[in-house]
Order: structure tokens, then C-alpha cells, then sequence
């Protein structure tokens, strides 16, 4: 197993556009973490202009996948996004 880092740079105002949105961001994410796909997830603060998402498995497909129809992508309130392979080299 290998950990994927998910980093989203998102659009001005964030966090007063996400509202219609952020229930079926949510949703798609908890069930991805009770499936143990989703280690963290969240956005940064003071300012939120990125977010972090950890993924778990053998590949970044699943960590692809969601980016791709996650609402806030779809919608535009990510400005780029992109995968990489992450590293741990303390803790689990």
C-alpha cells in the first residue's frame, strides 16, 4: 500500500462558495474513508486557497477518480488539482 496526496488550489472566496456544494463533497468523502481510501482530508486556513487529501492503495486511480467527480472540481471552485505519490517516513 502507498500513500497519493491530493492537492487542490482553489478560487478566491472558497469558503463562501463551497455552501451548495459541500454536502456531496462530504458525502463522497466519507464513504471513501469507511471503505479505508481516505486516510485525512481538508482545506487549509488563514487563507483557504488549498486543500490536502490523503488517499491510501496501490495506486493513485482512486485519488484521480475523485478529483474528477468531486463537485467542488466540477463545479469550479478548484483552480488546478493534481496527484502525487506520497512518502511517509514517520508513522503509519
Amino acid at each position: 500500500m502507498a500513500y497519493f496526496a491530493l492537492e487542490y488550489e482553489l478560487v478566491d472566496n472558497f469558503p463562501d462558495l463551497r455552501a451548495p456544494y459541500r454536502e456531496q463533497h462530504l458525502g463522497l468523502l466519507r464513504n471513501l474513508h469507511d471503505r479505508g481510501d481516505v486516510v485525512l482530508a481538508g482545506a487549509f486556513a488563514d487563507p483557504a486557497d488549498r486543500a490536502l487529501l490523503i488517499f491510501a492503495g496501490a495506486d493513485r486511480s482512486v485519488a484521480e477518480s475523485f478529483a474528477e467527480q468531486d463537485p467542488y472540481v466540477v463545479n469550479g471552485l478548484v483552480k488546478r488539482w493534481g496527484v502525487r505519490l506520497w512518502t511517509v517516513v514517520v508513522g503509519n
